[in-house]
């Protein structure tokens, strides 16, 4: 390789690449916990070193140019290869102490987690724990967690995965709501039953169906993608919900629905890069939660 014929510097062609990706340099700039006016110098600068104009102004935004989109590529591989090697380096490490990035379902950060961390705080106290906390999987390779509990098996060949265990789901409301449907004893009687929804899909309108429920939309007034938020109104008489049935059993205010009724059966699995999951920290947090989880 010439060396000599590499006249860029490489930081710059990584304000290039996330402003690109981001769309506006005020959004790269917070993605990359940096100044947007230095930002805007780093771009400036680039263009000014390989002597061509990169982006174009669009109304308050930018747009990639022919020799900018041209260029992308190029400059996205160079972004994925250098994620690669700070894998690598850190799948090597082998401190016990740093940061540990666990991704999980609010539902999982909020009733699984603490008590896990809480060993896992006494136990290592040199491990600090940063939970990112969505209903969309993390992208692992591109280091957004370390960890990931998920409830689906990954297809990614770079992502290490361990299934825990098959857990279920079953139905839940207040005694006071099932008291206003007559305490009904088979799916056909709650044709007339409110459901919290917690996907916009109408997965779940199906699901039950399929399990012998005659239900409509009109069966689902609430809507949120947020199972915390569903439980809150489950427990405050609103409606049907779903959960993990080991979360929802050990809750007072709510009761089963159809206790006969079979489970929705899921998994849980655990997922880590494989680099990192050489890692003497990222192996020590990962052999935890799935001891814990199981």
């Amino acid at each position: 390789m010439d060396w000599r014929a590499i006249r860029f510097d490489w930081n710059r062609a990584r304000a290039f690449l996330v402003t690109a990706e981001e769309g506006s340099l005020s959004a790269a700039a917070r993605a990359l916990g940096m100044a947007q006016p230095t930002l805007g110098r780093q771009v400036d600068a680039l263009e000014r070193e390989l002597g061509v104009v990169l982006f174009e102004r669009v109304g308050r935004g930018l747009a990639l140019t022919p020799n900018g989109l041209e260029l992308l590529d190029h400059v996205r591989a160079m972004g994925e290869a250098a994620n690669r090697m700070a894998l690598a380096a850190a799948g090597q490490s082998q401190s016990i102490e740093g940061k540990v990035v666990i991704a999980a379902s609010d539902v999982y950060a909020a009733f699984l987690l603490p008590p896990i961390l809480a060993k896992l705080r006494h136990a290592q106290p040199g491990i600090e724990v940063d939970i990112v906390v969505s209903t969309k999987a993390s992208d692992l390779l591109r280091r957004e967690a370390d960890i990931a509990i998920r409830n689906f098996r990954p297809t990614e060949p770079d992502l290490v995965a361990r299934k825990i265990r098959d857990v279920p789901a079953r139905l839940y409301a207040t005694p006071a709501y099932l008291d206003s449907l007559n305490n009904p004893r088979l799916p056909y009687d709650l044709r007339q039953a409110d459901f919290i929804s917690i996907d916009g899909s109408g997965m779940f309108l199906k699901g039950l169906n399929a399990m012998g429920f005659h239900l409509t939309e009109r069966n689902f007034p609430i809507l949120t993608e947020n199972y915390l938020v569903m439980w809150e109104l489950v427990k405050h008489g609103l409606g049907i919900g779903i959960l993990d049935g080991s979360i929802g059993d050990a809750e007072p205010k709510v009761t089963r629905v159809l206790p006969d009724l079979a489970p929705l059966m899921f998994p849980i699995w655990l997922v880590a890069h494989r680099d990192l999951n050489t890692s003497r920290r990222i192996r020590l947090v990962f052999d935890l939660l799935a001891k814990e989880l199981a």
